[in-house]
């Protein structure tokens, strides 16, 4: 591989339920030059993420990024040129088949980019936590994912979504407090007149929480919006908003062990905004992984996913990717 000219660039994406995220950095040693950020998600379509919608915010803001740094005049062959981009999405292992179908021909035709890493949000988290090192990164928020690598191969937990899992996440905690709040409506036991009473100042009355809940298409998300109140419960003394949430701090653990490689000593980093809920979260979370995960160290995260992206994006530039490429977690195209 031809390494990197001064002046050359990468591009990373982050792209989610809230939005999407692009930065334009230094192809060598990854420096961010500029970001620019989108309130409004990729759309999904019969195909899956669509290709045109996330060319349609990515294009002009790499643009704009570029005028920024090069005065708006660098061409596909001069000093400024854009050498890789890396794209990190939420959904990418199931809902990214148009991306790695289109997004290749469509970059390189845009931009003169034929180094393109297509990655699920899953592992541009784990590059920003972790690097490129073995270990494993817990993301959550609205949902909760696992992934661990020992630099062969992923291994990956939960995520399966607010239905089928994502056990520990903010959709999860915000469900089992509302069906807490429920029980004491009810007069049933493990009910919790305090969440009850948040319920309420947040929803309304509770015989119309379904009704106002089950209709909406953004039901993890307001599920999800329910879970500081949990917190707030926990930290005031309420023993069934505590318990929700030492369930929710056992199945990240659980998670967690799932994925640390076998054999090696593993270090554990928890990113996502779910983390941002304090105490009430992360006292029984650090008990759980010190007796699930004893081989275990806890570390803080480097940097978040945008930072992952780049990170991802200036590695393949100069050939210095070192985690394990997989079609639907990391596909790179050259």
């Amino acid at each position: 591989m031809t390494p990197p000219r001064a002046g050359d660039l990468v591009v990373g994406v982050d792209s989610g339920g809230s939005g999407l995220r692009i930065a334009l950095a230094e192809a060598s040693g990854g420096r961010v030059l500029g970001t620019v950020s989108s309130r409004e998600p990729v759309r999904t379509g019969p195909g899956g993420i669509e290709a045109a919608h996330l060319l349609a915010q990515v294009l002009p803001a790499v643009q704009t990024l570029r005028a920024g740094t090069s005065g708006g005049d660098a061409g596909p062959s001069g000093t400024g040129t854009v050498v890789a981009v890396a794209v990190g999405a939420a959904g990418m292992a199931t809902l990214g088949d148009e991306l790695r179908a289109e997004l290749p021909g469509a970059l390189e035709r845009a931009l003169g980019v034929r180094t393109l890493v297509l990655a699920a949000d899953a592992v541009t988290a784990y590059a920003g936590a972790l690097g490129q090192r073995p270990g494993a990164v817990v993301a959550a928020g609205t949902g909760m994912i696992a992934l661990g690598t020992d630099l062969v191969a992923w291994r990956r937990a939960d995520g399966w979504g607010h239905l089928l899992g994502d056990c520990g996440g903010g959709a999860w905690i915000g469900r089992a407090g509302l069906e807490a709040a429920m029980r004491a409506y009810d007069g049933r036991r493990g009910g919790s007149a305090a969440l009850l009473a948040r319920a309420e100042a947040l929803f309304g009355p509770a015989a119309g929480l379904p009704g106002a809940l089950y209709p909406r298409t953004d039901r993890p998300a307001v599920l999800a919006s329910f879970a500081p109140e949990v917190a707030v419960c926990a930290d005031a003394g309420d023993p069934v908003a505590g318990d929700v949430l030492a369930r929710a701090a056992a199945h990240i653990a659980e998670a967690a062990a799932a994925v640390c490689p076998a054999g090696l000593p593993c270090e554990v980093a928890l990113t996502g905004g779910l983390f941002k809920m304090g105490d009430a979260l992360l006292a029984p979370l650090r008990t759980e992984l010190a007796e699930q995960l004893p081989q275990a160290r806890a570390v803080s995260a480097a940097g978040d996913p945008l930072a992952g992206a780049v990170s991802l994006a200036a590695a393949s530039a100069t050939g210095s990717l070192r985690l394990p490429e997989e079609p639907r977690l990391l596909h790179l195209t050259r």
